[in-house]
């Protein structure tokens, strides 16, 4: 986990930085707004979600253990902005990629399902 983390880090500092101003705006590239548990802070995360059914899902290729997903499951969702629109996110469940691929559209799936990200972040969407 040490080199996830390290890797993490890096894309926190470095690519975060190339990325935020084109997500939200570019398919694949999102946004995740989160209400900082302890502070309070809003922060906007860079994520790559996916439209299913009923909402979201984003791949959690440095695993389940990230502020940004503990903040969501504090305050039991968030806001996404993708593809230009924001909207509301609500009951966040973790769940085998395996299981998300299916409900992705078709252009994605082939892709996602070479991915070897064990795991996705799935929000329904309350708007």
């Amino acid at each position: 986990m040490l080199l996830a983390d390290e890797r993490a880090r890096f894309n926190r500092r470095v690519i975060n930085r190339i990325v935020r101003p084109l997500s939200g705006r570019v398919a694949m590239w999102s946004l995740i707004e989160h209400l900082g548990r302890r502070s309070g802070t809003v922060y906007r995360t860079p994520v790559t979600m996916f439209r299913v059914a009923d909402g979201v899902a984003i791949l959690l290729p440095y695993g389940e253990d990230r502020d940004w997903v503990r903040n969501l499951f504090a305050a039991r969702g968030g806001r996404a902005v993708m593809n230009g629109e924001t909207f509301e996110v609500t009951d966040p469940r973790i769940v085998p990629t395996a299981e998300v691929v299916p409900r992705l559209g078709r252009p994605w799936r082939a892709v996602v399902g070479r991915l070897r990200t064990p795991s996705a972040l799935v929000l329904r969407r309350t708007d």
